[in-house]
């Protein structure tokens, strides 16, 4: 029976952190798309490639540090706290790839050019591996 109560108790544990980092996946994604100048939604569903590129490389840039997070803290304050902050340090990426790298990027993705949907989704990637990557130091 007690092997039955732990299991309970984890997948309690489970269904915390499950909905908890779905919240923060929601809720970074509407950041996001508020933050870009163009809009993610109609562009894909005008079947804009790059607009699907830059928006999915984006949320699994952001997810990927969070589960590191959810493997490496040990309470949901501290998960709260890593899952913001890569949310910032995903919206600082893209910032300064729109100013610094590639200033016509908005208007390149609103074009559906894929070179730069791809660019932006290879940034943010790899901007995702290495925050998971430092949330285990």
């Amino acid at each position: 029976m007690s092997d039955l109560h732990g299991f309970g108790g984890n997948a309690l544990a489970f269904v915390v952190a499950f909905v908890v980092a779905g919240l923060f996946t929601v809720v970074f994604k509407l950041i996001y798309q508020w933050v870009t100048p163009y809009n993610e939604a109609k562009l894909i569903r005008e079947g804009n490639v790059a607009a699907a590129l830059a928006l999915g490389g984006a949320l699994v840039g952001y997810v990927l540090p969070l589960a590191s997070a959810l493997s490496n803290t040990v309470s949901l304050v501290e998960f709260c706290a890593w899952a913001a902050l890569a949310g910032v340090i995903q919206i600082a990426a893209f910032t300064l790839v729109r100013v610094v790298a590639m200033k016509d990027l908005s208007a390149r993705i609103e074009k559906g050019e894929i070179a730069a949907g791809l660019y932006l989704m290879s940034i943010s990637l790899a901007v995702g591996l290495l925050n998971a990557a430092c949330m285990t130091a």
